[in-house]
């Protein structure tokens, strides 16, 4: 029976040796490995209603939740990110929101940290469309952000929309509706209006919307949204299969459903598409596990 009872003991603790080394290797690897070294990079056709044929094939970049001021802030990766949407040099560049995260350091430090790594989008040209995420609003970052973009020629939209600058001229491209991509402003502290964002739009204005919440993307009427984006869920930032509540997030019953890639069809009015990206930052705590960080090109197709 002792020797019974020792056998027992060095199998339990051979297997808690072997489970703690398995924690420790992810753990590793999700802070050190994933989001430092691992680049999502995606590629989408979407078809656009009222698209012009000039607009035909040209690309919009998404990326989002920067998260700069958390603690091991993944500031390589972003500027992985922009380096890569300035190389590709897309029609537009949409940038989701949730710029800062936090008090400390000073709101001024982190603005600048976020416009420094932001500006090779500017000195290359590439029209950049931002709206502001939940942390930009409640840490008070929102007026310093805003007017740091609007310095650097981004357009900031806050429930408004805006017109892409049209591409080289084509035959045929006279009187063609221009592109514009619609801002929501963030749903928390509850500042999206749908009926201001749309408000003097064509309704058959071909338009991507951006927001940065996901859960604003049910307001939206019926077909005025063929292409939205979004970020905030970090697409879980640590998305384990098995794991309570699918993810390391607290996500709303509303975000479980859409927080990683296309929802699906039934979520949100008919006509309109919705697409969640990873983002690049953390919440909480540094580490990404099978939600590494993203950028997303669309390209648009003409119906």
């Amino acid at each position: 029976m002792a020797d019974r009872g020792r056998s027992r003991r060095r199998t339990a603790l051979r297997v808690a040796g072997v489970l703690g080394s398995i924690v420790l290797l992810l753990a590793v690897y999700g802070v050190a490995v994933e989001p430092r070294f691992v680049l999502d990079d995606r590629r989408y056709e979407v078809t656009v209603p009222g698209l012009g044929d000039s607009w035909a094939g040209t690309e919009v970049a998404v990326f989002s939740d920067l998260q700069v001021g958390m603690w091991w802030s993944n500031e390589g990766m972003i500027e992985r990110i922009v380096d890569r949407v300035v190389a590709e040099d897309p029609a537009a560049a949409l940038v989701g929101g949730d710029f800062v995260y936090s008090e400390a350091p000073r709101l001024s430090e982190q603005v600048d940290t976020v416009t420094r790594l932001l500006e090779p989008l500017r000195d290359a040209g590439v029209p950049t469309y931002v709206v502001l995420g939940n942390h930009d609003h409640a840490v008070g970052a929102s007026e310093e952000l805003t007017a740091a973009f609007e310095e650097m020629g981004f357009t900031v939209l806050r429930n408004e929309a805006a017109e892409v600058p049209a591409p080289a001229p084509a035959a045929g491209a006279e009187g063609e509706e221009p592109l514009h991509v619609v801002g929501l402003a963030a749903t928390r502290p509850g500042l999206t209006d749908v009926d201001a964002a749309l408000g003097g739009l064509p309704s058959d204005a071909p338009r991507v919307v951006m927001v940065h919440n996901p859960t604003a993307f049910p307001r939206l009427p019926a077909g005025t949204a063929p292409l939205a984006v979004a970020g905030h869920t970090h697409c879980g930032q640590i998305a384990l299969s098995g794991t309570p509540g699918w993810s390391y997030l607290a996500l709303t019953e509303e975000e479980k459903v859409v927080a990683d890639g296309f929802a699906p069809e039934e979520y949100g009015a008919e006509g309109n598409s919705l697409f969640v990206t990873c983002g690049i930052g953390f919440s909480i705590v540094p580490v990404r596990i099978n939600a590494a960080p993203q950028v997303v090109f669309f390209e648009l197709v003409a119906p």
